[in-house]
């Protein structure tokens, strides 16, 4: 593939060149050049191309090949963003949002976010959204078993193996993969209708449901009918699938095979909404905003949009970003309109550099994936923040030398960690719940439970940043050794995010001065919220608790009379939250005496 584009690129073809650019810089199917990269988008950089200039501010941006230069980055972002390159709208976005290198500015970032926003939008509602799966190599260093959203070759096979045995869930399982390309999976249509059309005829009525959704849509191995479609749906929804129920919805409200009817589509979305259904939610609230069969109602509409997003649905969120950017139905907020036009752009196409980016660390080219993180990082994605100042601290690019990537790691971390949720999408096998965008295009989503795990999930991700700044604050990693400020961020991530290692961390400091005055009372506190909040911190506590009974002991003996003493020494008072791990440790201890004993 890479031999024709060079073949096109000496021939002048201006994408050819960007690509092989871009592939340089990334090495990414091509060895990693970064100066080759930086020469090249240069000279087509002169010649206007504004994903070039993208390039070029980033390379400045991060001093990537390159001087740091931020205000030479944000010209070469602007000429880009003008020359309308939707990445470099992402990323001033993000910088007017948060005041990166900028004022903080939270209309100027409306703009740029709703700019790319709108493109992901349309993409979205003509083509269905990209599903890209996200690794965060954070959660992947402490489980070395999990793989995130990526599904591996193994357990693909696995799959296949128990579907050519009849197992629906499987075969559902592997037809909704295939016809989304989703965890990593190839998009392959003919696999697609291979499974689903097993299923179906071993009476999956979501596979029904599918089916009905290919005939809609049409492919090259499925061509477009909407009366075999409608066949599928009807069959689908007499069992009670929401998904025949959603499509015969949008049947009726597109005229496709039936004559449009609003009433018999609102019915319809009805039905499939009362189930939980996501995509019904969504139409429901489309037609309260335009009026389509029932009185237009903004406040309905913000009801079922809102809905909608918390299971992560794009158009959703952007119908929601619409009305609180312009306050119809809702009270004007440009800060809650900018952060959900940042989530819509973040389900763009360019989405699809964190599977590269992945695929590459796991093959070990740390330099590769961690420019691509970076890289991904920069337009204000959470994860690749994470990402890449997980590379920087603990693989240690060859890119840059120890202090800095220290020193850039603690301003990946402190991004990330200033993030604000505002939904997560996470894809169950068991739960296939699907959205639809437009007549016939949808992506599969979660239950609502499924959402409040994804949420907290989500939740765990900053804490696990927040956490690292107080550790750089704590041991001094790229800047001075500060207690205090140490101590605010795990207290951050203490409250706000209920971590049980912050809480520990905090104990500790309490126990110690560090930060704070010392108070054993608080020490006790935090080591208690610990084990009540993680049962993986339990055993630390258990210790740390024997250890502070001491403390306690030695200032009763310094400090109270003998009675007090006693009262402090007491077991009961010290060990009896913790009598079956202390049982434990004596069993052990008898046990090594005994084993000791008989080879003796």
């Amino acid at each position: 593939g890479y031999k024709l584009l060079v073949k096109a690129a000496d021939i002048g073809s201006t994408k050819a060149m960007e690509r092989i650019a871009f592939a340089l810089l990334f090495g990414d199917q091509l060895p990693q050049n970064i100066t080759a990269a930086k020469d090249l988008f240069e000279a087509l950089a002169e010649n206007g191309s504004h994903k070039a200039q993208t390039a070029l501010g980033f390379m400045h941006a991060t001093g990537i090949g390159v001087g740091f230069n931020q205000p030479k980055a944000l010209v070469y972002y602007t000429f880009a963003a003008l020359g309308g390159n939707f990445v470099a709208h992402m990323i001033l976005g993000y910088r007017y949002l948060n005041g990166i290198n900028l004022p903080q500015h939270c209309e100027a970032a409306l703009v740029h976010y709703r700019t790319a926003a709108k493109y992901v939008a349309d993409n979205v509602a003509l083509s269905g959204e990209i599903l890209t799966e996200k690794v965060r190599l954070t959660e992947r260093a402490e489980n070395l078993s999990s793989n995130g959203e990526v599904m591996h070759f193994d357990l693909y096979q696995y799959y296949q193996f128990i579907a050519e045995k009849g197992d629906l869930q499987s075969q559902v399982g592997l037809g909704q993969l295939h016809l989304t390309g989703a965890k990593g999976i190839e998009q392959d249509y003919e696999k697609a209708f291979y499974y689903l059309s097993k299923a179906a005829y071993g009476g999956s009525t979501n596979a029904l449901g599918f089916l009905g959704k290919m005939y809609s849509e049409g492919n090259e191995i499925v061509h477009q009918n909407n009366e075999t479609a409608l066949m599928y749906f009807r069959m689908a929804a007499e069992r009670g699938s929401p998904i025949g129920l959603t499509g015969l919805g949008l049947a009726y409200l597109y005229g496709k095979g039936v004559s449009v009817d609003y009433e018999e589509a609102l019915k319809y979305f009805k039905k499939a909404a009362d189930k939980g259904w996501i995509d019904g939610q969504f139409q429901l609230g489309v037609m309260h905003y335009a009026g389509l069969g029932v009185k237009r109602d903004y406040k309905m509409a913000v009801k079922y949009f809102h809905h909608a997003s918390q299971a992560g649905h794009a158009l959703a969120l952007y119908n929601l970003a619409q009305m609180y950017g312009s306050g119809t139905g809702v009270v004007r907020s440009c800060l809650t309109a900018a952060e959900l036009y940042k989530n819509v752009c973040e389900r763009g196409q360019w989405t699809e550099r964190f599977l590269s980016a992945y695929f590459a660390y796991k093959e070990n080219y740390i330099d590769s994936a961690f420019l691509q993180y970076l890289f991904l990082a920069e337009q204000g994605y959470e994860m690749a923040q994470s990402n890449a100042a997980y590379i920087l601290e603990y693989e240690q690019s060859a890119l840059l030398s120890q202090i800095d990537c220290y020193h850039m790691a603690m301003i990946y971390w402190n991004r990330a960690a200033a993030q604000v949720v505002c939904n997560a999408l996470f894809l169950e096998w068991d739960k296939p719940y699907v959205i639809w965008y437009g007549p016939v295009h949808y992506i599969r989503c979660q239950s609502k439970a499924a959402v409040t795990e994804a949420n907290l999930a989500t939740q765990q991700s900053y804490s696990y940043a927040r956490i690292k700044l107080g550790d750089y604050y704590y041991y001094g990693y790229g800047t001075n050794v500060d207690y205090e400020t140490a101590a605010i961020h795990y207290r951050l991530a203490a409250e706000q995010q209920h971590s049980a290692q912050a809480m520990f961390n905090l104990a500790y400091m309490y126990e110690h001065g560090l930060g704070a005055e010392q108070d054993l009372h608080l020490a006790k506190r935090f080591y208690d919220l610990a084990a009540e909040t993680s049962t993986d911190a339990y055993i630390p506590v258990f210790l740390a608790l024997c250890k502070l009974g001491v403390i306690n002991l030695i200032h009763s003996v310094q400090y109270a009379n003998l009675s007090e003493v006693w009262k402090q020494a007491s077991p009961v008072r010290l060990l009896w939250l913790h009598w079956d791990l202390l049982l434990i440790m004596i069993l052990t201890l008898l046990l090594a005496v005994l084993m000791a004993y008989r080879h003796g």
